[in-house]
């Protein structure tokens, strides 16, 4: 069932307004108003992220596999951070790199210190944390 809807007024300078309508076009954002619901729901996210609550997102990895060891490690710290890990999928990305997604769920803070002991293995090329919610308040 859809929440009623309720309008509102807001007052922005013209140049912020126009900077905007650039941002939510390049966004692909059909409305005003559906961009601004994004950014609203991505603050709340970020602040459920903040305040400790019930959270999810992805962590994904990218890393040379031939590099020595490097696989291992990076199964054995998955194998240490299990209460967050929901799943994982390896990605083969060309012949030497491959990308490791995955999925967790918990803390925030909990999931970010798995992040950091994830960027102590030495050969990753690149890692990145996406912040999600696990749709709990959200409309």
């Amino acid at each position: 069932m859809n929440s009623p809807i309720t309008r509102i007024s807001i007052s922005v300078e013209e140049e912020l307004l126009n900077q905007f309508d650039f941002y939510s076009a390049e966004q692909g954002y059909p409305t005003r108003s559906e961009a601004v619901k994004a950014m609203i729901r991505d603050a709340l996210v970020l602040q459920q992220w903040r305040k400790g609550s019930d959270v999810a997102g992805a962590v994904s990895v990218v890393y040379d596999h031939h590099k020595s060891g490097i696989v291992q490690k990076i199964l054995s710290v998955q194998h240490d951070w299990s209460d967050v890990i929901l799943c994982s999928q390896h990605v083969h990305l060309d012949h030497d790199n491959c990308m490791e997604i995955i999925a967790v769920r918990g803390r925030g803070e909990r999931i970010r210190d798995f992040l950091a002991n994830l960027r102590t293995i030495k050969g990753l090329k690149h890692s990145v944390l996406t912040m999600s919610t696990t749709g709990e308040g959200h409309g």
